[in-house]
């Protein structure tokens, strides 16, 4: 009579996992749930997916007990399971820079073809935010802004940023940050503000990876 052993059960349950994030639509909605709880039709939304989509999708991540989810009134909201998940989600960015060739490519001809300087740690930025020797900018939208955000952060979502260039600091460096390591925004708006003359970089990772670290972080506008 044979039966499933302990290495076979925990293998399973890690194929379970594996397969839930084997799915780009499903990686951008850990993405978006990095920044904080929200409904099935707002990460719908952000995600450029149908509800009936974004809601099989989240089904799933939470199957895998990657998200949790709770009901309030007619809407469902989710939120990540744990910190963990940014790790997990962080570690598999670092595999697929290293192994996937086409990964690589996108690399090197869009974010460091962006990205001229090294990006600045999060102890280093923390160094600099001791001494005033930096000004934060988060570029993600308000809403995300107010559920999380980096202490004394400028709130300048990337859209209206040319247009409120005057309410930075000129003689100071800016460290612009937005969602997460691969995040676009983030690189979009060093570009921009290099362009406009500032001193300009971006942190290493986003706001997801400093709350995890457990570093100071402020709420509200």
């Amino acid at each position: 009579m044979s039966s499933v052993g302990p290495k076979q059960q925990v293998l399973s349950g890690l194929a379970q996992i594996a397969h839930a994030l084997a799915h780009a639509h499903r990686l951008e909605l850990l993405e978006h749930l990095g920044q904080g709880e929200r409904s099935v039709e707002d990460l719908a939304a952000r995600a450029s997916l149908t509800l009936a989509n974004a809601s099989r999708h989240l089904q799933l991540l939470r199957r895998a007990a990657l998200v949790e989810g709770r009901r309030a009134g007619k809407r469902v909201y989710y939120r990540l399971a744990g910190d963990e998940v940014v790790g997990l989600f962080a570690a598999l960015s670092r595999v697929g820079e290293r192994n996937s060739a086409e990964i690589a490519r996108v690399m090197a001809s869009y974010f460091r073809a962006r990205d001229e300087f090294e990006p600045v740690s999060r102890n280093e930025l923390l160094d600099r935010l001791r001494c005033g020797a930096a000004t934060v900018l988060d570029v993600r939208p308000e809403d995300e802004f107010a559920s999380g955000h980096l202490p004394d952060a400028l709130n300048t979502p990337l859209s209206q940023l040319e247009r409120r260039l005057a309410e930075l600091p000129p003689d100071q460096e800016i460290v612009a940050y937005c969602r997460g390591p691969w995040c676009v925004l983030s690189f979009e708006a060093v570009a921009l503000l290099r362009q406009r003359g500032y001193r300009a970089r971006r942190l290493e990772d986003g706001f997801p990876e400093w709350k995890t670290a457990g570093l100071p972080i402020g709420h509200g506008p």
